[in-house]
């Protein structure tokens, strides 16, 4: 596609595709040394013990679920607490991510977690390349160049190189994002099955593809709408509702209990709300969040309350009125809303929050518009500090509630 009417293109010296390579390598040796950092400040009483290292920490935390699925594969009876509630188990991971590292693992001298390391690694360049591709077409490819630095030096890059499912998620979600944006509605169909096995988000995508028919609708004078991409995007938002409550019924149909999965993530949240009982009610999460979080930061229930409105606020002008995010496009801007919306119903935040804010990744293209390079410099630099204290309270400390990834 051509460059957007008035962006300028600086003359290229390295393909795209080696320049991004250049950009994330650079960012990953950065990551690996606060990894050996943060090993070596892991003391007596931390996540890690004091004799930590980097392998250690690259398949800790979710990524000994994730060797467990791979290795044992799922529970046909749900495990339960000395309370009678459904304990913490394999049905909240999907299982694409785990079972690709067991296929690459004899490859590699049985060792799975290298194999997921290195899934990781991959899908994090390519979701660093197809970022690049996507946010160029809007705002040139010297902000889009930017915007694929902030992404793979962010506060949440050591992702890439952690036994976790997010680097593969981001991948095909980016394509998925691409693939509508370039209207290549066939590309969808497989792209849709392995984003839903990967990670939990496909649903997000089924509201987001249903927002975009809806926009289409209305713009149609501008850009006419046929009756096959009616058919396409109708077909694709069904497909994607599909997969993403299939999970539930195949949990379902092997445990045989009609709300396995519900409950197995219900179970992680009574790690912050102790003897919570209750079943999944939507939106409810960020609500009793807001009176935790609020009761223990000193704000009063109200106060949590009336931080989250705040916050939801400040996020929807944003998105609405934001020259900068209105550059991205309307497929970013309709993605960002489907996927709020999708937290706010499903989730309960804490510290993992901002780990599940990395699919709306696509906005780091609103920082990198504005030109001023101590602008864009001044991002990299906290892109990096962020990235530390991250990686410094979830792998050199992560021994109380709030430092777990």
């Amino acid at each position: 596609m051509p460059e957007p009417t008035g962006l300028t293109t600086p003359r290229r010296v390295l393909p795209p595709a080696l320049t991004i390579a250049l950009i994330y390598l650079v960012a990953r040796l950065v990551t690996l040394g606060f990894f050996v950092l943060a090993a070596a400040l892991a003391a007596d009483g931390t996540r890690f013990g004091a004799d930590a290292t980097v392998q250690d920490l690259a398949i800790g935390w979710d990524g000994q679920w994730y060797w467990f699925v791979a290795v044992h594969g799922y529970p046909a009876e749900l495990p339960l607490t000395d309370a009678g509630l459904v304990a913490e188990n394999q049905w909240a991971f999907m299982p694409l991510f785990p079972f690709l590292a067991a296929g690459l693992a004899p490859l590699l001298g049985g060792s799975w977690g290298l194999a997921a390391v290195l899934i990781s690694l991959a899908a994090g360049y390519g979701a660093t390349y197809v970022l690049f591709r996507m946010l160029r077409v809007k705002i040139g490819e010297t902000a889009a160049l930017w915007a694929a630095a902030f992404f793979a030096a962010g506060p949440l890059a050591a992702m890439f190189q952690v036994a976790y499912a997010e680097s593969l998620f981001l991948f095909w979600l980016f394509l998925s994002l691409w693939a509508v944006s370039a209207r290549r509605y066939g590309w969808l169909y497989p792209l849709i099955v392995v984003m839903g096995f990967t990670r939990p988000g496909v649903l997000a995508f089924a509201l987001f593809l249903g927002l975009f028919g809806i926009w289409r609708w209305f713009s149609r004078r501008r850009e006419p709408l046929g009756r096959v991409e009616v058919v396409h995007i109708v077909a694709l938002g069904a497909l994607a509702t599909t997969v993403g409550f299939s999970w539930q019924v195949i949990a379902a149909l092997v445990t045989g209990d009609p709300q396995a999965y519900l409950l197995t993530e219900l179970s992680w949240r009574r790690n912050w709300i102790p003897g919570d009982a209750g079943g999944f009610i939507p939106f409810d999460g960020f609500v009793q969040a807001a009176l935790f979080w609020g009761s223990s930061w000193g704000w009063g229930q109200w106060g949590g309350i009336l931080a989250l409105l705040i916050v939801l606020v400040a996020i929807g002008l944003a998105l609405w009125r934001a020259p900068q995010v209105r550059a991205l496009g309307v497929e970013v801007r309709l993605w960002s809303v489907s996927y709020l919306v999708y937290l706010l119903a499903v989730f309960f935040p804490q510290s993992s929050v901002f780990r599940l804010l990395l699919p709306l990744s696509p906005l780091w293209g609103a920082f990198a518009v504005p030109r001023s390079p101590w602008w864009r410099g001044g991002v990299i630099v906290a892109c990096v500090a962020g990235q530390w204290w991250w990686i410094y309270n979830m792998y050199a400390l992560g021994n109380t509630y709030w430092q777990i990834p």
